[in-house]
């Protein structure tokens, strides 16, 4: 699977992105954001891919992508689709490594990986959750066509997040 916009391509995720995902998982914004993957070596980002990433495409035909430039094939972020057990809608989510925010990267990824989930996928309404601070994120899903609905429970976790529906 190969998702392209003018600037970047996004493809499946293999244990060979390790290095990308072990600074990606490591970025103090994706930690404060996101949440601690405990991925502290170039092995624990080969496992977690592993674990984590690859089985998703099997199971429900999509999962998160990694996003490269087109120019010169450089791994920026990561963008794409995750069904998590006790959400009622497949998720869009996305994380960029630290210089390459900014750039309308996510938003450019976003549109794709959301045309690809309605065209491709078949999947009528999206979601999203980010943390309660995550004011930046929460604007680019306001942009992407989602508007936020509630506070919920991050099961397992003492924590409230900012559920997103698209607009229907």
């Amino acid at each position: 699977m190969k998702l392209k916009t003018e600037r970047l391509i996004l493809s499946e995720f293999t244990k060979i992105d390790a290095p990308f995902f072990y600074e990606l998982a490591n970025d103090p914004d994706f930690i404060k954001y996101i949440g601690d993957r405990n991925v502290n070596s170039i092995s624990d980002a080969e496992k977690y891919i592993a674990d984590n990433i690859i089985p998703s495409y099997t199971l429900h035909g999509f999962g998160f992508y990694i996003v490269r430039l087109k120019e010169n094939g450089a791994s920026i972020g990561m963008c794409g689709l995750i069904k998590r057990d006790w959400m009622d809608y497949v998720e869009i989510g996305f994380a960029f490594l630290t210089e390459y925010r900014g750039k309308g990267y996510a938003i450019e990824s976003s549109i794709v990986t959301k045309k690809y989930a309605k065209e491709n996928i078949g999947i009528s309404t999206l979601s999203a959750i980010t943390d309660v601070n995550n004011e930046k994120s929460g604007n680019l899903l306001n942009r992407l066509g989602l508007e936020f609905s509630r506070l919920i429970n991050y099961p397992g976790v003492n924590k409230k997040c900012r559920l997103y529906l698209e607009k229907n």
